[in-house]
C-alpha cells in the first residue's frame, strides 16, 4: 500500500493511505537515507510504501519505503550537532511567520530559513503575524522589513488571526498546496491554523512574560487537510535555525539579491568580503543591498552557527537597529 506521512512521533507514523485510511505504521529495524545524516529518517509528507500487519486485533502498518523525494527543509538537530533534523518533505510553499516584539523575530532567523528554503527549491513567503498589536514603533519595523523583503523578490503578507485580516488572501495561496507554517514559539502558527479552519481546534499558549518567548505548544510536525482543497503541515516553534551543509562558495548564491550582481565582481569565486571591484559590496555602499543581509550572508560565510539555537535575540536585534541607520 502507499500512502503519505501525516504525523511523525519518532517511533510511529500516522500514514494515510491513497484509499483514505488512517494507519499507524512503524519502520523495521535502521531505515537510512543515502547521504542523509538525519536524526529522522522518515518526514511529514513523505510518500511512502507499507504493508499491514495485525496484532491482538489491532491493524497496523510497517513502512519499507520512502518514495523519492520533490523537496525536503532540514535544519541541525538541536541536540547532536553533527546530525540533521527533516522538517517536513515535499512542500509546495512554506510561510515563515514573523512577528516583531511578540516574540521578536530577528532578520539573522529570517535570512538563515530563507537561505535554507532557496538551497532546497521551496517557495517561501513571509507572513508578517499578529498586526493588532502594533504600536507605532512596531508598525515602522514591520513595514520596513517588508519592504526590504519585497525590494527582494520575497512576497510579504501581513495578518491578525485574532482580527481574522489578510487570511483570504492566505488561504488563496495555500489552495490545492501542500503548505508549511514555521516560525519561533509564540509567533502563532496554531492560531493561526485554528482561525483558517476553526474545527482543528489545534492547542495554543500564552507567550512567556519572563522572556517574551513562547512555549512549545506543537510537539511534533502534523498534516492537516483543510475544507478548501489545501493541505497544512504545523511544526513545532523553532528557536533557532542552523544551516546545513553549504560550501561558502555557495551561499551567496542562495541570497537573489547577491546571485544577481555576482557575475559583476571582478574574480569568479569572490566571497564578497576584502576582494577589490566586489559588485555585492558595491551595491552595499550605495544601499542597494540591505545592510542586515550583509551581516547575515557573513554569518554564515564565518560558519558562525554557535549561537543558532539562543534563546536570547538581543545581538542580533542590536545589529539589525544598526543596519536601519
Amino acid at each position: 500500500m502507499t500512502g503519505i506521512v501525516y504525523k511523525s512521533t519518532g517511533s510511529w507514523y500516522t500514514v494515510k493511505s491513497d484509499e483514505g485510511n488512517f494507519v499507524d505504521c512503524r519502520i523495521k529495524g535502521k531505515f537510512r537515507m543515502k547521504g542523509i545524516k538525519s536524526t529522522n529518517p522518515i518526514a511529514v509528507g513523505d510518500r511512502v510504501d507499507f504493508e499491514l500487519e495485525e496484532s491482538n486485533a489491532q491493524v497496523t502498518g510497517v513502512i519499507n519505503t520512502i518514495q523519492d523525494r520533490k523537496n525536503y527543509i532540514v535544519r541541525k538537530s538541536v541536540n547532536l550537532s553533527k546530525q540533521t533534523h527533516i522538517i517536513a518533505s515535499n512542500i509546495d510553499i512554506v510561510f515563515l511567520l514573523v512577528t516583531i516584539n511578540n516574540p521578536p523575530t530577528t532578520t539573522s532567523f529570517i535570512d538563515r530559513f530563507l537561505v535554507t528554503a532557496e538551497a532546497y527549491g521551496i517557495e517561501a513567503i513571509l507572513v508578517f503575524n499578529k498586526i493588532d498589536t502594533f504600536d507605532e514603533a512596531a508598525l515602522d519595523e514591520q513595514l520596513f522589513l517588508q519592504y526590504t523583503y519585497e525590494k527582494i523578490g520575497y512576497q510579504c503578507l501581513r495578518v491578525s488571526a485574532q482580527e481574522r485580516k489578510g487570511l483570504d488572501k492566505l488561504t488563496d495561496l495555500m489552495k490545492d498546496k501542500v503548505s508549511m507554517f514555521s516560525g519561533h514559539s509564540g509567533v502563532g502558527k496554531s492560531t493561526l491554523v485554528n482561525a483558517i479552519e476553526p474545527t482543528l481546534n489545534l492547542k495554543t499558549k500564552q507567550i512567556s512574560d519572563s522572556h517574551s518567548q513562547g512555549q512549545h505548544t506543537t510537539t511534533f510536525a502534523e498534516m492537516f487537510d483543510l475544507s478548501f482543497g489545501a493541505k497544512i503541515i504545523d511544526t513545532p516553534g523553532i528557536r533557532g535555525f542552523g544551516v546545513v551543509d553549504m560550501e561558502k562558495e555557495e551561499i551567496s548564491g542562495y541570497f537573489p539579491e547577491f546571485f544577481k550582481l555576482k557575475d559583476k565582481c571582478k574574480f569568479n569565486n569572490c566571497l564578497h568580503k576584502e576582494e577589490p571591484k566586489c559588485a555585492i559590496k558595491e551595491a552595499l555602499e550605495k544601499e542597494e543591498i540591505s545592510w542586515s543581509r550583509y551581516n547575515s550572508y557573513l554569518k554564515l560565510l564565518e560558519g558562525d552557527d554557535e549561537h543558532y539555537r539562543t534563546d536570547i535575540y538581543d545581538d542580533d536585534r542590536k545589529n539589525s537597529d544598526k543596519s536601519r541607520g
